[in-house]
């Protein structure tokens, strides 16, 4: 039995015993699957069409249009390694997107040819150096917070891909060979530009769908009752916010369930240095719609018919693939979430010794935090005690790891390299936090 089937077998074992353990008439278990569903709704109302949808249609893209000569020359194992690294480690400050946008790509880009290095490094880039999120942690959580999350993220990803390289460098070998006895692909019907031109229009049309609003949001209830708040999740009939001004005897922090319908009014409450941001957030759609009809055009215009039947059917691959994983973590996700009360989680982490960070660099390795979520549930769990190393050392894991991602990148490079890069990433989190708890707090 290879290691992709028993991955397969420990999931239906874990599954089965799940289902017959478990006590479905405890209040707290009915709660967490409650939760859950709450997540993946919001998951898949706010995230799925605007996010993982056009991801998909990109790494199809990926697959179908890039020839392995031109990725094999820029990112393979004999690319230029200053070339291959720089580009891969600081793709987040262009793309600017979240893991769940970064991983279909990541997939597009290693089915090609690209190498193990280059394409881990791009794994953990694409989510970590979002340049919004870089800089809403420092105004929130502290300049050095902000300034240690962007060098750390930039070096992470280089010192993590140049280890993958390194410590799969025969496997490697043996997938470019194997690459390389692929037959060539027929020549480029387009002129370098068209096709430069095509992706760079579907990638901004995926950049600005995805846009995260940097604002707090102030709330008016039905009753009068305004209140500043950070939305967390958004469901059908609820909001989950979290107050980011005390209310009345509530402190700042406190989370709290708000019924739509119990909803007068909301309005963004955005400082000015991110006005420009949020007018972007509230014009994304008519940027995004112009980006879309661009893509129409060149569709119509410089692609046959058998192209594009090549295309959907590799991004079907990839859906297939890739969104039943996506929506299974979140899944999971949500349930562990609502068992584990949220100043339990800041009890594990306070202080900055080593067992504080590894907790820290652990949930966020586990944990989906949508783009800028992150900032206000570590600003609240700051307020309940939590390290500023270990809160540096969630900072570096989560974004580019958890759950839904851990397991697309297993069901991508397999079991051993998923486990070295999710080991490299918790392991650097874990120091990175422990040294900046020791020399600036």
């Amino acid at each position: 039995m290879n290691t992709k089937q028993l991955g397969i077998f420990a999931g239906l074992a874990g599954v089965f015993l799940f289902a017959y353990f478990v006590n479905f008439t405890d209040s707290k278990i009915q709660n967490a699957i409650m939760e859950a569903f709450y997540m993946l709704q919001w998951y898949v109302r706010y995230h799925t069409l605007a996010c993982v949808v056009p991801a998909m249609f990109i790494a199809g893209a990926i697959a179908t249009f890039f020839s392995k000569e031109a990725v094999l020359r820029h990112l393979g194992p004999k690319a230029n390694k200053v070339e291959a690294y720089g580009v891969a480690s600081t793709s987040g400050t262009v793309l600017a997107v979240c893991s769940c946008s970064g991983l279909p790509m990541f997939a597009g880009i290693y089915r090609v040819g690209a190498g193990l290095g280059p394409a881990a490094a791009f794994l953990y880039s694409g989510p970590a150096i979002n340049v919004m999120a870089i800089f809403l942690t420092a105004r929130v959580l502290g300049y050095d917070l902000g300034i240690a999350r962007f060098i750390g993220s930039i070096v992470f990803a280089i010192v993590i891909g140049v280890i993958m390289a390194v410590a799969f460098r025969k496997d490697e070998e043996e997938r470019t060979a194997a690459v390389m006895q692929m037959p060539d692909p027929p020549p480029a019907k387009r002129r370098l530009w068209q096709t430069s031109l095509f992706f760079l229009c579907m990638i901004l049309f995926l950049v600005l769908s995805d846009w995260a609003n940097p604002s707090q949001t102030i709330i008016e209830k039905n009753d009068g009752t305004r209140m500043h708040v950070a939305v967390l999740i958004r469901t059908s009939e609820t909001y989950r916010v979290q107050l980011e001004k005390p209310l009345g005897q509530l402190k700042k922090g406190v989370k709290l369930v708000i019924n739509r319908s119990d909803i007068a009014s909301e309005i963004d409450s955005t400082p000015d240095n991110y006005r420009w941001a949020s007018w972007v957030y509230h014009h994304r759609w008519y940027f995004a719609g112009g980006f879309f009809l661009a893509v129409l055009l060149m569709v119509w215009r410089w692609f046959d018919r058998d192209e594009l039947g090549e295309w959907m059917e590799q991004t079907w691959g990839f859906s297939k693939t890739i969104i039943p994983l996506l929506f299974g973590g979140v899944l999971v996700t949500g349930f562990i979430g609502a068992l584990i009360p949220e100043h339990i989680v800041a009890s594990w982490v306070g202080g900055d010794s080593f067992l504080s960070n590894l907790v820290a660099s652990m949930i966020g390795g586990m944990w989906y935090f949508a783009t800028l979520t992150e900032i206000p549930i570590l600003e609240a769990l700051i307020g309940l005690g939590m390290g500023r190393g270990p809160a540096l050392a969630l900072l570096l894991a989560g974004p580019a790891l958890s759950l839904p991602s851990i397991a697309v990148i297993y069901s991508v490079i397999g079991f051993k390299k998923t486990a070295v890069f999710v080991g490299l990433t918790v392991i650097m989190s874990t120091f990175a936090g422990m040294l900046f708890g020791w020399f600036f707090v």
